[in-house]
């Protein structure tokens, strides 16, 4: 398997991590990663990108049984609303496409606050930064190549003010 720019960075931090893959040629849920995958959806974390009414850019990882509370995102960092940056906005702004979008080894680091749900788990399941390629890692283990903070991000859908972003890792 070829290793991705944050498996790259992971081993040079020698953050200790293990790659999972899965048969995807295209973005899949975070819910059908886990499926795919066999392992329980709760461990499964998507890459969200928003944007705050500064213009900065703010990177948020929860559970794929969750949504993001963009009200709770908007005050973990400070700032009066965030909002999802569009899909294509992505890949010049992080190096990554929709479906593949790691939190480690974007073009540029961003603020990055993780759903405090992620403490009680032991490992998370994030994306590898390929579609089909994800990665499982302590949180001390990703806090080598990732400065972060933990936050209650996540909210039941259907409510105001929860952006169901793309469900993917």
């Amino acid at each position: 398997m070829d290793k991705t720019n944050a498996m790259r960075i992971l081993d040079a931090k020698r953050a200790e991590y293990e790659a999972l893959s899965y048969p995807a040629s295209e973005a899949v849920s975070a819910l059908e990663a886990a499926r795919l995958l066999g392992i329980g959806p709760e461990r499964i974390f998507k890459t969200l990108v928003t944007v705050g009414r500064t213009r900065d850019h703010y990177v948020f990882v929860v559970p794929a049984t969750g949504e993001l509370d963009l009200r709770k995102a908007a005050r973990a960092v400070g700032e009066k609303s965030v909002e999802m940056v569009r899909s294509k906005e992505l890949l010049p702004l992080t190096g990554y496409v929709h479906g593949g979008c790691s939190p480690v080894g974007m073009k540029k680091t961003f603020r990055t606050v993780i759903d405090a749900s992620a403490e009680r788990l032991g490992t998370i399941v994030v994306s590898a930064g390929r579609i089909g390629l994800q990665m499982r890692i302590a949180l001390g283990e990703l806090r080598k190549a990732l400065p972060f903070s933990l936050a209650d991000l996540t909210e039941e859908a259907g409510r105001e003010g929860i952006a169901p972003g793309p469900a993917h890792p």
